[in-house]
């Protein structure tokens, strides 16, 4: 099998728009489905641009389905031409082009968000079945307010589509507990390269149910979802405490997440910040209320340029006593080793605390930033080199900041599927590592080719000094790049696309494989 995809794989010579300038005359009798399609500019005005900005392409056409037959009719039309293809459009929330297909047919997976939503009971708890272009926010929402029950895992940012971060993994404060989201679908609907529509799980069709589980949208289009649920908490206290040591905020984070359910918090993640008063990358970005101040008298003398924060978070109920929530907080602060007088810490509703990156959202569509490029890195990091990453990355190349959030914060490899097609780093415990850049409205194009340019940097040094490391949400232009990412999975992911994906129709912009002629 791998020697009949072998021609189809995407080098630094290949032309990924070899497709464009395609007729839609010529595949519009084909395309046979009952929801609406748009070409020409609008097309691009829907399905041009991405999140990132920073990549621009005239698809063919949108197909805006009503359900699955439509998504699989759009695929069967592109396998009986000679080279279309066809890429799954969620909320358009990648970062390089990913959900584009340039020449090719995009899907709008939003129009059929709405299709499925129904709350069932098994053996193994609760689930809900939601459409692939259900936005998490929505799932959210419903859940709670209609039955008191929520999904366990999550993303930061929930203005992204289930078929989406399934597509990829799903990471969030809860992941070292319950895994990513793709450890948390028992059941999926599929539409695959071949134009079948078919229902898999882990005892049905498995092999295309672990493909598509972080398969970047390789091997088929998420169409319904199957995601466990359980009871939902009424309250979060939410705090953050300080580091000026790297050694010991990793020391902390990692005994948190390594702890039984009930012996830690509920939710542990981190950032880095600028050890100065920048109000975009420094203090002023730590305290949760306004009320709050961020002391830098508090800073031992030996603090370097950037310092760490603990994120936390403690569920409960409202019947729960005050006493009680503090008693166990309490507990769980008093084993760490942040710098006392730098803690802050806000009591707030469940659904609140998840959706809190939607203050920032607004704040960001208000000043411009939302609509500007955004060159953003995202890796895991094994702990093996998280120390190294630290001295030369967040010390060195990032000390200034990067105009946005520095995540990094361990997960444990445990809690991951190895039957996905999610590559992860060696070791149990690894850490995500994300610079989450915003470029500033003023900025010149030159400003944002240097962010990208840096992240380069950072993606080769770790490269050339041996750094186990994969890139999460991966974006790479060589063959060679894919097969170092992918290591001794590499032939498995091949012998994948060759079941259910032969021909190279989906996802082109990943820029893995060639569509095959």
């Amino acid at each position: 099998m791998i020697a009949y995809i072998e021609p189809y794989f995407l080098d630094n010579d290949s032309d990924a728009a070899s497709v464009a300038g395609q007729s839609f005359d010529g595949v519009s009798e084909s395309l046979d489905i009952e929801g609406e399609i748009v070409c020409g500019g609008a097309a691009t005005d829907i399905a041009g641009k991405d999140f990132g900005g920073m990549n621009c392409v005239k698809p063919l056409a949108v197909v805006r389905p009503v359900g699955p037959e439509d998504i699989a009719g759009a695929v069967r039309a592109a396998l009986r031409s000679d080279k279309l293809t066809v890429a799954a459009r969620g909320n358009g929330h990648s970062i390089n082009g990913q959900a584009m297909a340039e020449g090719g047919l995009v899907v709008d997976m939003r129009c059929a968000a709405e299709n499925r939503f129904e709350v069932g009971f098994s053996p193994g708890g609760a689930f809900v079945d939601v459409s692939g272009g259900a936005l998490w926010e929505n799932v959210l929402k419903r859940c709670v307010s209609e039955y008191g029950l929520a999904p366990r895992s999550w993303t930061d940012y929930l203005g992204l589509t289930v078929g989406g971060t399934l597509s990829n993994a799903g990471v969030s404060g809860q992941a070292f507990r319950y895994g990513p989201q793709t450890s948390n679908v028992t059941e999926l609907d599929v539409v695959t390269g071949n134009g079948d529509v078919v229902t898999c799980s882990e005892m049905e069709n498995s092999e295309l149910f672990f493909s598509v589980l972080g398969g970047l949208g390789q091997f088929g289009i998420i169409t319904r979802a199957r995601v466990l649920l359980q009871p939902a908490p009424d309250m979060v206290r939410w705090i953050r405490i300080v580091y000026a040591e790297f050694d010991e905020f990793t020391r902390d984070a990692e005994w948190l997440v390594s702890q039984k359910d009930e012996s830690t918090f509920d939710y542990v993640e981190g950032f880095v910040f600028v050890n100065g008063d920048d109000p975009v990358n420094g203090w002023p970005t730590v305290p949760l209320h306004p009320d709050h101040a961020f002391d830098p008298t508090r800073l031992p003398q030996s603090s370097g340029s950037v310092l760490y924060c603990l994120e936390l978070a403690l569920h409960y109920r409202v019947s729960d006593s005050i006493s009680t929530v503090d008693k166990r907080g309490e507990k769980l602060i008093g084993r760490l080793r942040f710098i006392k007088g730098l803690r802050f810490e806000v009591d707030l509703p469940y659904v609140d605390f998840l959706l809190r990156v939607n203050q920032s959202e607004e704040m960001a569509k208000v000043n411009g930033t939302w609509e500007t490029p955004h060159p953003w890195l995202n890796l895991f990091v094994s702990k093996r080199d998280i120390g190294k990453f630290d001295r030369t990355v967040f010390k060195e190349l990032a000390k200034n900041g990067v105009g946005g959030p520095m995540l990094v914060y361990p997960l444990l490899r445990s809690r991951w599927d190895d039957r996905t097609s999610v590559v992860l780093p060696e070791g149990e415990i690894f850490y995500i590592v994300a610079l989450l850049r915003f470029v500033p409205t003023c900025a010149k194009a030159s400003s944002v080719e240097k962010m990208v340019a840096q992240n380069q940097e950072i993606v080769q040094w770790c490269v050339r000094k041996g750094i186990d490391f994969k890139l999460y949400l991966p974006h790479y232009n060589s063959r060679e790049d894919w097969i170092r990412h992918f290591g001794n999975r590499w032939s498995r992911f091949v012998d994948r696309k060759t079941m259910f994906d032969p021909m190279a129709i989906l996802s082109p912009g990943q820029k893995i494989f060639n569509r095959a002629p």
